[in-house]
């Protein structure tokens, strides 16, 4: 037992030697390490093209914290914007890029020219190590850069379709969803416009009969926005809507709005703190009578959110509180509270919190007969309730080497 033992022992350490040896040669004397904060991005294609670096998996042993975000342009493309925060001998050291994609880029297309500005940014750190001496920068010249007219004055439109089938010997279910969104933005201007339709049927065969559960969703939606300067913006909301769930037949709803930006709007991919109060317009039809004995009426009221967003290098939070309320009844009310904490306590451990509730008050379109058992079962109608919750937590440690510049996808990552 004891010759086992040490066979055992000796070939652990031989395979230890051997693992040792082999990613030694990945590791890059003198250069920078690097530690990318990015949820979305490709990072194995990003180790395996930029390799004249050390990747790390904690920002805080890394030389270089690279935090990239992303928003959505007028286009429907993306800004992606990255930041380059120097650590360590490089605390002096920080620098932001940032380049948008076309909303027909592919996914290859992207991460290349993701890799490109990666680079850009780096070779400020790189010049300051022996690494710099390997560094060739080559200059493709390109032809003057002329202003170009844009036929379509900055509208960009878009129509999606989405068909979803399920089936099996007793329970058949299909959904269909198509919507069109029209989308003109400027710096000074903001016009959304989106058209949404849903159709789900849901079919259950029992012994002795077959039970239908049909739910539909009609919806127009528009929003405009004027920019007064880095913190003000006025605007407006309309929406028109048909909902079987919450017994609307037709409601129309215009919603004037100021929104007052804490930080300004430049730096919104970092930080946005945001006020935005709302004056409620609604005219509601109803398809049964509801709890108060109304088939249609005109309601008056005002809500006021609060946004609050932070992408930094400790870590990301995100949290939304909004408050409204009719002016004829002060009692019927909602608070809508929500939020998302991604936070790195120290080296390898993290806590991730995401969660939100409401207290409702103001079910005004509940139908006075109720719902019955089947209609509880399909979900086909609103139920009454003064609360609702969701929420999930969870958290990560991780130890061991901090070099992470090996990519290996056999069998899958």
């Amino acid at each position: 037992m004891k010759v086992m033992q040490k066979i055992l022992i000796i070939a652990l350490i031989f395979l230890a030697s051997i693992s040792y040896s082999q990613e030694s040669d990945f590791l890059r004397k003198d250069a920078p390490k690097v530690f990318i904060d990015c949820d979305f991005c490709d990072e194995d294609y990003i180790r395996q093209n930029i390799t004249f670096i050390n990747y790390v998996r904690d920002r805080k042993v890394a030389d270089v914290h690279l935090l990239v975000t992303v928003q959505e342009t007028g286009s429907g493309g993306d800004k992606f914007t990255l930041t380059f925060i120097g650590q360590n001998k490089f605390s002096h050291m920080s620098d932001t890029l940032s380049f948008t994609t076309k909303p027909d880029d592919t996914g290859d297309e992207i991460r290349a020219m993701g890799n490109k500005y990666i680079m850009m940014g780096l070779i400020p750190y790189i010049s300051k190590t022996p690494i710099a001496k390997a560094i060739t920068i080559d200059y493709e010249e390109k032809k003057e850069l002329t202003a170009v007219e844009d036929k379509w004055n900055n509208w960009v439109f878009n129509l999606n379709f989405n068909g979803y089938f399920q089936g099996q010997e007793s329970v058949i279910s299909n959904n269909l969803m198509a919507s069109a969104e029209a989308v003109h933005i400027t710096p000074d201007l903001k016009i959304e416009m989106d058209i949404y339709f849903m159709n789900s049927t849901s079919k259950y065969i029992l012994e002795n009969e077959t039970i239908t559960g049909l739910t539909q969703y009609k919806s127009f939606d528009a929003l405009l926005v004027k920019s007064l300067n880095e913190h003000w913006s006025v605007g407006g909301f309309a929406e028109f809507f048909s909902s079987y769930f919450s017994n609307i037949k037709m409601a129309y709803e215009l919603s004037p709005a100021v929104e007052y930006n804490l930080f300004p709007y430049s730096e919104s991919t970092r930080k946005q703190l945001r006020f935005l109060y709302k004056l409620n317009g609604i005219y509601n039809t109803y398809n049964d009578t509801t709890l108060y004995n109304k088939m249609e009426e005109s309601l008056f009221g005002q809500s006021l959110g609060v946004a609050l967003s932070l992408k930094q290098p400790w870590g990301s939070i995100s949290a939304y509180l909004q408050g409204s309320h009719y002016f004829h009844n002060l009692s019927l009310n909602r608070l809508y509270m929500s939020s998302e904490l991604r936070f790195r306590l120290f080296k390898g451990f993290s806590v991730n919190l995401y969660g939100n509730a409401q207290l409702i008050h103001n079910q005004i379109s509940l139908p006075k007969e109720g719902a019955s058992d089947e209609d509880v079962l399909l979900k086909q109608k609103q139920l009454a309730t003064q609360y609702q919750y969701w929420g999930s937590m969870g958290i990560t440690y991780t130890f061991g080497s901090i070099y992470n510049n090996i990519v290996n996808p056999r069998f899958g990552n």
